[in-house]
């Protein structure tokens, strides 16, 4: 890179504003030569969901907040709620894969989202965050793993699931200042078997990692890839918790929109609070349309970490401090939290 170039961080996304397409929520009602969202019912659970984001007139606005929508697992338990009272109505929904959202967000195609660690520190001037909202873990994440087909030792090519970008940065980390190895990289779509054609290990995220962990246990001894939880390694390097994802707002919207902004997170709280109280319910239900059974989810969702409290944000400013020191992001001097 020349003095000239910018920095890996700077560059715009070049798939920016591709997101998947949103989803209106509701029959839309008429009034007159004008069309409006129906209203929620309050026929659904938690009502408390469904009042947050009634109490300050949010359905009488012109427009909803774009509002991204992880296609994992792991955000589940963030949603679980959101469905069940309706106040999906009162949000315009996009739903897509990690690195699409990341994108749109720092595009300015969403309002309010999840994003991975990494692009929040590489575009922290242009977000905040919500508070206590995110995924990670303290210890195993279970979906977060390199799959190797050889010993450890003999690690020599590398594939990164397309999909992921604070986790390939953190497979980065590992492999070259824990482990001591300096793999060539291969960047593919994250298809473990087609990855291992490729390369001797894979790293992948989300549903596909978290089907190595359960393939992995399941067949023990006898299963013919070594799975490399990176959750339990980070915890087992730094004693810290790793963040994988957080939800942030843009700073704009924020400014111009901070009732918005609260009301969304306070129905994301309250959808997460109903989902853990419910786990096995949402298990049970999550269970018909997977290949994991409900005791399986059950542990998944209760293992991940959801919370920003102190020592999260300890974990955030450790990671951000070792990308800095590889050159992958800025320095982070402070974390800016939206004001709910």
């Amino acid at each position: 890179m020349t003095a000239a170039d910018p920095a890996p961080w700077a560059r715009p996304p070049e798939t920016a504003g591709r997101a998947g397409a949103r989803e209106h929520v509701g029959v839309p009602e008429q009034v007159g030569a004008q069309t409006r969202p129906a209203a929620p019912t309050r026929a659904g659970v938690p009502e408390q969901a469904v009042g947050v984001l009634t109490e300050a007139g949010l359905l009488a606005r012109a427009a909803r907040p774009r509002v991204g929508h992880i296609q994992f697992l792991n955000c589940l338990p963030l949603y679980w709620g959101l469905v069940h009272s309706d106040a999906l109505l009162d949000l315009d929904l996009t739903k897509d894969s990690p690195d699409r959202l990341n994108e749109a967000l720092v595009a300015g195609d969403l309002d309010i989202g999840p994003i991975s660690l990494v692009e929040y520190l590489r575009h922290a001037d242009e977000l905040v965050l919500l508070p206590d909202l995110a995924v990670g873990s303290d210890g195993p994440v279970l979906s977060v793993v390199v799959s190797s087909a050889v010993p450890f030792e003999q690690i020599r090519t590398v594939a990164l699931g397309s999909t992921s970008r604070t986790s390939v940065l953190l497979a980065r980390m590992l492999f070259e200042q824990r482990w001591g190895l300096r793999p060539e990289y291969v960047t593919m779509p994250p298809e473990i078997p087609l990855m291992l054609r490729e390369a001797d290990a894979a790293v992948t995220i989300g549903d596909v990692a978290l089907r190595a962990t359960y393939d992995a246990e399941r067949a023990g001894e006898g299963h013919p890839l070594q799975v490399v939880d990176l959750g339990n390694e980070w915890r087992e390097w730094t004693g810290l918790p790793m963040v994988f994802a957080v939800w942030a707002a843009r700073r704009s919207f924020a400014t111009d929109h901070p009732g918005v902004v609260k009301e969304v997170h306070a129905a994301f709280r309250s959808s997460l609070d109903v989902a853990l109280r419910e786990v096995d319910e949402v298990a049970r239900r999550a269970a018909r349309f997977e290949v994991f059974d409900p005791a399986t989810l059950a542990r998944y969702f209760t293992t991940l970490d959801f919370r920003l409290g102190a020592r999260q944000q300890a974990g955030i400013l450790e990671f951000a401090r070792r990308a800095a020191a590889r050159g992958d992001a800025p320095p982070l001097d402070e974390i800016i939290f939206a004001a709910v």
